[in-house]
């Protein structure tokens, strides 16, 4: 079986000629070669900003580039006819596609309400900082640019939890709303600010039963429209669990499928949150390991005074390799984004042979080290550059990364593994070195099997031979700040 291997299928900023449905379906023999088995597209259906919105502003979840609504009838990324002639192309290559799910919150209402709220405090969600007000909100979305088609259903206040603008007062703040579910939030994993509850735009109200029993409808439609094969859950934290747990189990057992699903809970402080995570929701999905991103960033920044041995402390690819997703960056953690900590060019070699040749994890490679990209954001232009090494550590994952791992992360600048590959995969086997610091050598054992063969650097760093001894051992390099790949030697 081939390892698997995801690509985040777009970045904040996507600007090329080609929209991203029509650049997908173009490069499915591409991204086949590469050996990627599954592509995570971004929001596909229609935003609050219509051809302009990143999709996370959703606004009609049924309106996947079709209808005339937001001033477009494509979204930013294409329209309904080519998303789904994209997912059919990549599934002629036996690549799965995971759609971006957007539960926690609607944006661009369509017509005002004046409901009751009270404000409360952002810092402490929990602690009301005003009585019960009448405020202005656009909390009605009647979707008229659809009319109806596929669902009839209006969402009004009830639909909502909170809100952060109020029309009438031209004021911005957050707004919990005082309806039949009780005057504050509900129930989220995230305990931040007091209650996390509250993240953005209209909040869904998931004590709603006619909310949740219409989210489930639409997963259903999604999927018999366009054949995904999983889902990426954004901020889960802020969303209640026991919604998601339903919707996951309703979606498998209605569409006869066992979905691949992964969700974000985006944390760099202490992995026992998301181990939480993975105990309240019985182990039903995948999660991001942001805490093994937020090392990568720390090494990048730190140089040689980072311990490399403590690369993988923390992390949920340490504490649950079986549920981790594991990433180099992402479009959160790009240039000139909110929560920008993009990893030194310098490291992303060593990081992503961290992710791509290891046994531990699921590795998801980020658009822009495949194509790179150009952009600006309030006058400051960024240029990204596709990272050289890539292509071959994924061939390296593709062909020979399997068999049993013996890990020598025993130093502090200099850490290494090998893998001793496996009958269903020919001259599979590798050995992985790499040092933050001087240039770095350790004797590493690669297994009997290989005595007398000879190891040489795919990524060409190094020049010199290694041969493996009678027991199974040989002496590997790497340069100073750099990683090197040694693969079997072509005969």
């Amino acid at each position: 079986m081939q390892n698997q291997t995801l690509i985040q299928y777009f970045h904040w900023y996507y600007n090329d000629q080609d929209n991203l449905w029509t650049k997908a379906k173009n490069e499915a023999t591409s991204l086949s070669k590469m050996g990627f088995t599954s592509v995570w597209f971004p929001p596909a259906y229609k935003g609050s900003n219509g051809g302009y919105s990143i999709g996370y502003d959703t606004y009609d979840l049924y309106d996947l580039g079709e209808f005339d609504q937001k001033n477009s009838i494509h979204t930013k990324y294409g329209s309904k006819d080519e998303y789904i002639a994209a997912i059919n192309a990549l599934h002629e290559y036996k690549i799965n596609v995971l759609a971006d799910v957007v539960f926690n919150h609607k944006a661009g209402g369509d017509e005002l309400e004046k409901i009751e709220v009270r404000k409360v405090n952002p810092e402490d969600r929990n602690e009301f900082i005003s009585d019960v007000m009448e405020i202005e909100a656009w909390t009605k979305f009647t979707f008229p640019g659809r009319q109806g088609k596929y669902s009839e259903f209006i969402w009004d206040h009830q639909c909502f939890s909170g809100v952060d603008w109020a029309q009438d007062l031209n004021e911005t703040a957050i707004f919990a709303i005082q309806n039949e579910y009780g005057e504050g939030w509900e129930k989220v994993p995230s305990d931040e600010l007091g209650n996390y509850d509250y993240l953005m735009f209209d909040d869904i109200e998931f004590r709603n039963q006619a909310v949740k029993e219409e989210l489930k409808r639409w997963g259903k439609w999604y999927y018999e429209t366009c054949k995904m094969d999983g889902f990426r859950l954004d901020a889960v934290k802020h969303i209640s669990t026991e919604f998601v747990i339903e919707w996951i189990d309703e979606l498998k057992k209605a569409c006869d499928r066992d979905f691949l699903i992964i969700s974000e809970n985006w944390n760099i402080v202490d992995v026992e949150e998301l181990e939480h995570y993975i105990e309240i929701t019985g182990g039903r999905t995948q999660l991001f390991d942001s805490l093994l991103h937020h090392n990568f960033y720390l090494a990048s920044t730190a140089g040689q005074e980072y311990d490399l041995d403590k690369i993988f402390d923390n992390t949920l690819v340490q504490k649950r390799p079986e549920l981790a997703i594991t990433f180099v960056d992402n479009h959160d953690s790009q240039p000139l984004q909110a929560l920008e900590s993009f990893i030194d060019f310098w490291f992303r070699p060593l990081a992503y042979a961290l992710i791509l040749l290891r046994e531990q994890g699921i590795p998801c490679v980020f658009f822009t080290d495949v194509y790179g990209a150009n952009y600006e954001d309030d006058g400051k232009c960024v240029e990204l550059v596709a990272l050289p090494e890539l292509p071959k550590l994924l061939k390296a994952r593709q062909y020979l990364a399997y068999g049993e791992q013996h890990d020598y992360l025993d130093h502090n600048n200099c850490i290494g593994w090998t893998r001793e590959g496996d009958e269903e995969h020919p001259n599979s086997g590798i050995a992985v070195l790499m040092s933050n610091g001087e240039e770095g050598f350790k004797a590493m054992e690669m297994g009997k099997s290989f005595s007398g063969k000879t190891f040489v650097d795919s990524l060409e760093k190094r020049q010199e031979e290694v041969l493996i001894d009678e027991n199974g051992f040989g002496e590997f390099f790497c340069n100073a700040g750099s990683v090197s790949v040694w693969v079997l030697k072509v005969q």
